[in-house]
């Protein structure tokens, strides 16, 4: 990283006129006197502000004219981390993390004051040093990416690794996953490897390592704990219940979804309660079947992206139903309204698409409850022109398990059979 990276103009000039460069630590008095590190700027900035980290984690801008003085400050020296080595506790059982991007284990780097991925089983010993009292850790970096840039091609590299580790002596499996996308993964990781023999446990955090609010290091002790003691195959996510940090909530992965954009406790468990829940270090089961309804575990890593999510809306436009139809999409999964309904505009597209031998299923924009299609007649008619309702499948899943089915099978009335198959929790008993 440049000395002056996203510095430019006056801003760059204030720097180099001050003999200060990014990572360093200051003392600035303006309105109030601050203390922290400044830290590189967003490349379309403007350059008229610096940008400081302060000691709560939080990055805050300050004008340059408004700067009375400036200094570096012998009292915020910057760290110089020493992960030392460690060594294997016999005793412990064993778990493999998988980091694919995301906050969960993270630092600050003291160069730059920006927060870098931990990569190696020292440097997360020395992040999060209550694991080595759960667990010996050992880790490996799949790619690190933003979860928005977390594509199918990603699900497929995770699962063939995943495969390769099935019949390890690991207690237990973390990935560690950026939060927004990060059912998407499970869900698909769910179907593709069902019957997988060791519990996976996904984990993000809401909030950065380098804030005084974060939830990483606490998730993923959590995910640890419940690894290594409850010993119950599946694939969860493991994040906080809410704001406070008595609970972490283990979630089944094809039953969860992000709520909110920001809270700690932003996913939550549709239709029912977490499956586990740890409450000051005890764990409380909430489980009413297996997650998988398979006892073997039969891996079919496939998948075909020619699956359209189509969220319905009064003036919906039906000529963007009938692109997909022409673009030769395999299945069509409608998020309609209330207990799954779509506007009569749309019949003429969907009885093409069923003509067209396109997979259709239905679930509903609403948060909790079933799709019931036989209640009103605009629903029966949906029926009729061959729309399948997909009972309380979460659309976001739904999505994902029609790739998944699509991936591995060309027969219409196996899509519509797997699709109403209960593989791997997706449907709440």
């Amino acid at each position: 990283m440049s000395q002056y990276t996203g510095y430019d103009g006056k801003s760059l000039e204030f720097l180099k006129t001050n003999h200060l460069s990014i990572g360093d630590s200051v003392k600035i008095l303006a309105d109030i006197t601050y203390s922290g590190i400044i830290m590189p700027r967003y490349e379309h900035s403007d350059d008229k502000h610096i940008v400081l980290k302060l000691k709560s984690g939080y990055n805050i801008g300050l004008e340059i004219t408004k700067i009375e003085r400036i200094e570096k400050n012998p009292s915020l020296e910057k760290i110089t981390e020493k992960n030392e080595r460690i060594e294997k506790n016999e005793t412990l059982p064993n778990v493999l993390l998988l980091s694919t991007g995301g906050t969960i284990a993270s630092k600050i780097d003291y160069r730059t004051g920006a927060v870098t991925p931990v990569l190696t089983a020292e440097e997360l010993n020395s992040s999060v040093p209550e694991l080595a009292e759960i667990a010996n850790i050992d880790t490996k970096v799949l790619f690190s990416e933003y979860s928005e840039n977390i594509m199918p091609e990603h699900w497929l590299k995770i699962a063939e690794t995943l495969k390769k580790y099935s019949k390890s002596e690991y207690s237990g499996i973390i990935i560690a996953h950026g939060t927004d996308t990060m059912h998407y993964t499970s869900s698909y990781l769910s179907f593709s490897l069902a019957g997988f023999p060791i519990p996976i446990a996904l984990v993000g955090s809401q909030r950065s390592s380098d804030r005084a609010s974060s939830d990483a290091a606490l998730n993923l002790i959590g995910a640890t704990k419940f690894l290594t003691e409850c010993k119950t195959n599946g694939i969860y996510i493991v994040m906080h219940q809410d704001e406070n940090d008595e609970t972490i909530a283990c979630h089944l992965g094809t039953r969860v979804r992000k709520n909110h954009t920001s809270k700690r406790g932003a996913f939550q468990t549709i239709g029912d309660d977490p499956a586990f829940l740890i409450v000051n270090n005890e764990i409380h089961d909430n489980m009413k079947t297996d997650f998988f309804t398979s006892k073997e575990f039969e891996p079919k890593i496939k998948i075909n992206e020619k699956v359209a999510l189509v969220k319905y809306h009064p003036g919906y436009d039906p000529s963007l139903l009938k692109n997909i139809i022409d673009s030769d999409y395999k299945a069509i999964i409608f998020e309609g309204t209330g207990l799954g309904h779509i506007g009569k505009n749309m019949y003429s597209m969907v009885k093409m698409g069923n003509e067209k031998g396109i997979f259709m299923g239905m679930t509903s924009q609403c948060i909790d409850g079933r799709v019931r299609m036989t209640v009103y007649e605009s629903g029966r008619d949906l029926l009729d022109l061959g729309i399948i309702p997909l009972e309380n499948m979460i659309p976001e899943i739904a999505l994902v398990k029609a790739m998944w089915v699509t991936g591995n099978t060309e027969n219409l009335d196996e899509i519509k059979k797997n699709m109403l198959n209960r593989i791997a929790s997706e449907f709440s008993v």
